[in-house]
């Protein structure tokens, strides 16, 4: 019985950023455990997780915004719900990253920063608990944090900044949703084999010394977060609001 609180049969997935890695995992995890999938995207079609996502005999929808600004918000939540007809689950992966010294570092750089991974972050968060509402159904939000929410790092001012607001906005939205019967939580993934990171992975000294830093000895895959994904999504996580789930192969422990 206790598996069948884990399905999402039924159930419609909104993931921003699901053309590629981690967002594109988990849209296809949560196909696999039932969830039908609108999946946006902005310089990269989410062709590969459409396809598995289908195989698996469920629908996917492809909703094409670009969110350096929140204007694309209404229509991407009217997309979805008038494409499967309710919403249910919000993922919110689209994030960009830009490495530059804090000295030298740009306003442009911050902005677009910010606005991707913070700022329309709330403004999704804000549109789908108000369908939540409007459906009178259970919804669940979740964010995708960082290590950075947690850790200062280096180079990447605008990014620790706006990591460390996915986490405390998580738990604002929680404390004020979970009311409502809505779910507001994040994964912070640890140093994912990820497009973001392949800077890191090729530098000759950096590279190995961040490897040799992870108890678990190697980097995360997009595969390592559709658990944590799944589990916040379905009715095991309803009594769970406001956590910022580490799923870092122990690197916070270390």
């Amino acid at each position: 019985m206790i598996l069948e609180k884990f399905r999402l049969d039924g159930r419609v997935a909104l993931i921003t950023g699901s053309g590629t890695g981690l967002g594109e995992g988990i849209a296809v995890a949560l196909a696999e455990a039932g969830a039908d999938i609108a999946g946006v995207y902005n310089t990269h079609p989410p062709e590969k997780a459409k396809a598995e996502v289908e195989k698996l005999g469920r629908r996917f929808l492809q909703i094409q915004a670009d969110l350096i600004s929140i204007k694309p918000v209404p229509r991407i939540i009217e997309s979805a719900v008038s494409h499967f007809g309710r919403l249910d689950i919000l993922v919110n992966d689209a994030g960009i990253i830009r490495r530059t010294a804090s000295l030298e570092y740009s306003e442009k750089d911050w902005d677009d920063v910010i606005n991707i991974n913070l700022k329309s972050l709330f403004f999704l968060c804000q549109a789908a608990a108000r369908q939540f509402l409007k459906q009178q159904s259970r919804g669940k939000i979740i964010n995708i944090a960082s290590l950075l929410s947690f850790q200062g790092g280096i180079l990447i001012p605008a990014y620790t900044a706006s990591k460390s607001g996915v986490r405390g906005l998580t738990q604002l939205l929680a404390n004020e949703w979970a009311r409502h019967n809505i779910n507001v939580n994040a994964i912070a993934p640890g140093y994912m084999a990820t497009s973001n990171t392949e800077p890191l992975r090729n530098d000759p000294k950096r590279g190995p010394s961040i490897l040799a830093r992870i108890p678990a000895g190697r980097w995360g895959t997009p595969e390592d977060l559709t658990g944590a994904a799944v589990f916040l999504a379905s009715d095991a996580a309803d009594y769970v609001n406001g956590i910022t789930l580490a799923v870092d192969g122990g690197w916070l422990s270390g």
